[in-house]
């Protein structure tokens, strides 16, 4: 529990900060971060720190990135984390470019669910977004679904004047797959002038489109997985759609129960402040696991109350290398 009350049981753990795209509200143009692979926390210093935050009662785990699924120990990874006592899920978010070939791996592994991104459908929006091929992410898509997961979730970023045009069909979309999608406000995550009043696109505009189409029906008692997302069943498409408003949502921080940590073995107890403290030297220099849970335990202490992004919040690193 964290000094104001909430109970923290669930660690977001980047294992790269590597991506295979470019998603302009994620990785800032000629980032090249990753090439400092030293830096980067070994599978069993991952490991290790589940065991740890397993034994102080975290029992929710997500496997982020950068892309996750570009480190080529991925499943591996996954396998430890689920054969650590304690931990009781394991969620992964990727941008599904490579999950075709690894949805069935990851599964047979231990991971129970996947968050993928999909910003557009269209191939021309979808490219400008992220750099990348929707083709593939469909294909991704289909094989994660098909892998019997407990769960495949859509994620879209809102871009205002970038993809607004593509909400109904990615609502179309997920209603004929029978998948969750979570309609999410951009975030001033890559520099401070990626989010701007022309392209902020507030979770209370994106309702208001759809409910030009269809009838939002709030679902105030359904929880998918352990966000923050608010749905609403769409009455005639049978679409779920989540929507998660960082910075429009005043009360957006009241019940968070997450922290971070990076690639390069930071926690991070707000992904919206710049506290960080430092845990790979001691698991590069400190054979004790008690030294490890007294960093975290002082992570979990300096959580602040809520996020800065309504205060001028200017990232001293991107999304990408904090983890999503």
């Amino acid at each position: 529990m964290d000094t104001f009350g909430r109970t923290v049981d669930y660690l977001r753990i980047s294992i790269t900060d590597r991506c295979n795209e470019r998603c302009v509200y994620c990785m800032p143009e000629g980032y090249k971060g990753w090439e400092v692979k030293p830096d980067h926390l070994t599978a069993a210093e991952i490991t290790r720190v589940v065991r740890v935050a397993a034994g102080m009662r975290f029992r929710k785990f997500r496997v982020t990135g950068g892309e996750p699924l570009v480190r080529q120990d991925v499943v591996d990874i996954v396998r430890a984390m689920a054969a650590t006592p304690g931990v009781e899920h394991i969620g992964m978010s990727s941008n599904g470019i490579r999950l075709a070939g690894l949805a069935q791996p990851l599964r047979d592994a231990g991971l129970g669910t996947v968050n993928i991104s999909l910003d557009a459908l269209d191939p021309v929006i979808y490219r400008r977004v992220t750099g990348g091929d929707v083709a593939r992410v469909l294909a991704g898509i289909r094989a994660a679904v098909a892998s019997n997961f407990e769960r495949v979730k859509l994620n879209c970023v809102l871009m205002r004047g970038v993809n607004e045009q593509e909400l109904w069909p990615l609502v179309l979309f997920a209603a004929e797959h029978g998948l969750p999608l979570r309609l999410i406000e951009l975030m001033p995550l890559t520099t401070a002038d990626v989010l701007s009043e022309k392209n902020f696109m507030p979770v209370g505009e994106a309702m208001a489109l759809l409910s030009q189409r269809d009838e939002l029906i709030p679902q105030p008692d359904r929880r998918l997985g352990f966000g923050p997302a608010k749905y609403y069943q769409l009455k005639h498409t049978g679409a779920l759609v989540g929507f998660i408003g960082a910075l429009t949502n005043l009360h957006f921080c009241e019940t968070c129960n997450k922290m971070r940590l990076t690639a390069d073995g930071k926690i991070r107890p707000c992904l919206g402040d710049q506290c960080e403290v430092d845990l790979r030297h001691a698991l590069r220099h400190e054979p004790d696991d008690e030294t490890v849970k007294q960093l975290i335990m002082i992570a979990l202490q300096r959580k602040p109350l809520e996020h800065q992004f309504r205060s001028s919040y200017k990232p001293c690193r991107p999304m990408t290398a904090i983890g999503g």
